[in-house]
């Protein structure tokens, strides 16, 4: 067989006229020139990421850059315009400001103030939540009005027994009593030198949130145990008290110690007790012990007949005291154990008493009353009274 019909015989099958070997080789060859190129993009890729780091490092690491903020780029502009009126006044970027939300908007008011933005507003209001008042336990409503009405069901339907042919007879109807509870104004009037808030370290807004929530944390406090309703929220101590066993409605009905100024030093725990069961049932799930420090100090040393203690401490962080089973608030307004005070109060707080106010607060800059210093004039409408005067019971420390 001659060479050339060898070379003829090798190539049968293929159509170019290579032989399968030299296919592989080709082949392999086009992928290697694909990898490679992928191979290169990967790094270029690479590299270009690496570049990117180190450019967002270096800025990062420039000296004295301010630190990233962590509010939205929405809240920049309001926060940049409250800024620039706090500090001088100006509410040329207040005007032009468009915000949703009508409780707690820039707009400007009919007296010349502005709503506290939504930052603000809500420190306050995290404040007054967590402050040891009756506010924790009480019925909290928001109302856009100048007060709040309370109809309140106090009696019960007549019934009677019926026999198959006797005339049914008419029995007695359910009457309605409406409690209005007004709003009033709760004020707060700090001041700063123009020297200080001209100082970008000074962190306007927190000091502001902070004198203000401490004033009216206090003045509401107060107002929702002793206010006597002028001009301010009327407290449940100002109610008229009974003696529970002829309670009526518009009166809190009292259980007496049986000793003037002090529990009965035989059997001081039978008062605290009585208090508990002089509660209806219906009120007692949902019912809380209101006292002051001083009184829960004499409180917690009471032992039962078989020498265990009635105060409780919670067992998890948070969670508060309890006395007999029930949760204690320590209000430092409530009175001091004394000769005929209502040291002690125990009810379901939540329907026996209601705080109303309205869900907006005014801040009012004064730049020229107290020259050189800045007024802020802050206000906020609440109000509260006593929803339910059967969920209140008191402990009063007299002989009746």
């Amino acid at each position: 067989m001659s060479k050339s019909e060898t070379k003829a015989r090798a190539g049968t099958g293929a159509p170019d006229g290579q032989s399968p070997a030299a296919e592989v080789k080709t082949a392999m060859a086009g992928f290697i020139s694909e990898f490679n190129n992928f191979q290169s993009d990967i790094k270029s890729r690479l590299q270009k990421q690496e570049d990117r780091m180190t450019m967002l490092d270096r800025k990062s690491m420039i000296a004295k850059r301010p630190a990233l903020s962590a509010a939205t780029e929405l809240d920049a502009p309001h926060q940049k315009a409250f800024q620039a009126y706090l500090r001088s006044g100006d509410d040329d970027a207040l005007r032009g400001l468009e915000l949703e939300g009508k409780a707690l908007s820039t707009t400007v008011a009919a007296d010349g103030g502005y709503l506290v933005d939504p930052q603000t507003a809500d420190s306050i209001r995290s404040v007054l939540s967590s402050t040891a008042s009756l506010r924790a336990v009480a019925n909290v409503v928001n109302v856009e009005a100048t007060s709040f009405d309370v109809l309140i069901d106090h009696t019960d339907v007549g019934a009677g027994w019926a026999s198959e042919t006797a005339a049914a007879a008419e029995t007695g109807t359910p009457q309605i009593d409406r409690i209005t509870i007004p709003l009033h104004e709760l004020s707060a009037l700090p001041k700063a030198s123009q020297r200080l808030l001209d100082d970008s370290a000074f962190d306007i807004e927190g000091w502001l949130a902070g004198r203000i929530a401490d004033k009216f944390a206090r003045a509401e406090a107060a107002a929702f145990i002793s206010g006597d309703g002028v001009d301010k929220p009327r407290g449940f101590l100002n109610h008229p008290t009974v003696d529970d066993a002829s309670w009526s409605w518009t009166n809190i009905g009292y259980i007496a110690t049986g000793v003037d100024g002090d529990f009965d030093s035989t059997k001081p725990s039978d008062a605290i007790v009585d208090l508990v069961y002089a509660l209806n049932a219906e009120y007692r799930a949902n019912a809380t012990f209101i006292m002051n420090s001083k009184t829960a100090g004499a409180v917690r040393k009471m032992k039962d007949a078989d020498g265990r203690f009635l105060w409780s401490d919670g067992l998890a962080a948070g969670e508060p005291a309890r006395l007999m089973g029930y949760p204690v608030l320590i209000a430092e307004d409530m009175p001091d154990i004394g000769s005929g005070t209502t040291a002690i109060a125990f009810g379901d707080f939540g329907a026996g008493y209601t705080v109303a106010e309205r869900p907006d607060l005014r801040v009012l800059r004064d730049p020229f009353s107290a020259k050189p210093h800045v007024l802020f004039y802050a206000t906020k409408r609440v109000g509260g009274d006593v929803s339910d005067f059967a969920a209140i019971k008191l402990l009063k420390f007299s002989v009746s």
